[in-house]
């Protein structure tokens, strides 16, 4: 079966539904990948709000992201992303198109400091929140490190108990069905 990539999907599933204009959060903004794709898809006069707990994230990602025409569109936030709903200004509460987390550690960084249930799971209540309708948050989680399994299934967990009135879930994954793959949760707000 041929592995996909996941980022790409992500990237995919969010274009279509992110425009100039619109409101975004990097909910981990890692070597800043994921910010700058949301960031030329909002300019001119959109925002995306981008967070991490580790200065060296904020500094590759302000560096990756120092060419844009629209610099004023990046708000770069050094904090937990459980303090996303606290951080992101009350007018664009209900209103934001995308939010995307891309879990585990910063790639090239220190594998010791990665993403926690303790924190990741109020950031996604606060997620859920803060989405505007049809909006869509996505969440890329790797089973496959320290740390990685438990959270995971917790995510799993976390969007098998979402409101389906509400709130539509999907699962991708990098190669084909199995425990240590790599997967992408979509969760869609309808209501």
């Amino acid at each position: 079966m041929k592995r996909i990539s996941l980022v790409k999907e992500a990237h995919n599933l969010i274009k279509d539904r992110l425009h100039p204009g619109d409101i975004a959060i990097d909910a981990t903004v890692g070597n800043g990948h994921d910010t700058l794709f949301l960031v030329e898809r909002v300019m001119p006069t959109g925002r995306v709000y981008g967070f991490d707990i580790q200065q060296a994230a904020l500094d590759s990602t302000r560096s990756r992201c120092g060419q844009l025409s629209h610099p004023e569109c990046l708000t770069l936030i050094h904090a937990n992303h459980a303090l996303m709903a606290e951080k992101i200004p009350g007018q664009h509460h209900g209103k934001i198109s995308a939010i995307m987390f891309n879990l585990g550690y910063l790639p090239g960084g220190d594998k010791n400091i990665i993403t926690r249930t303790d924190s990741t799971l109020p950031a996604l209540n606060s997620a859920s929140r803060l989405l505007a309708t049809e909006g869509l948050i996505t969440i890329l989680a790797y089973p496959g490190h320290a740390g990685g399994n438990q959270e995971t299934d917790q995510v799993s967990d976390w969007c098998g108990q979402l409101d389906t009135k509400l709130f539509k879930v999907s699962t991708v994954y990098s190669t084909e069905h199995k425990d240590s793959a790599p997967r992408l949760f979509t969760v869609k707000k309808i209501g």
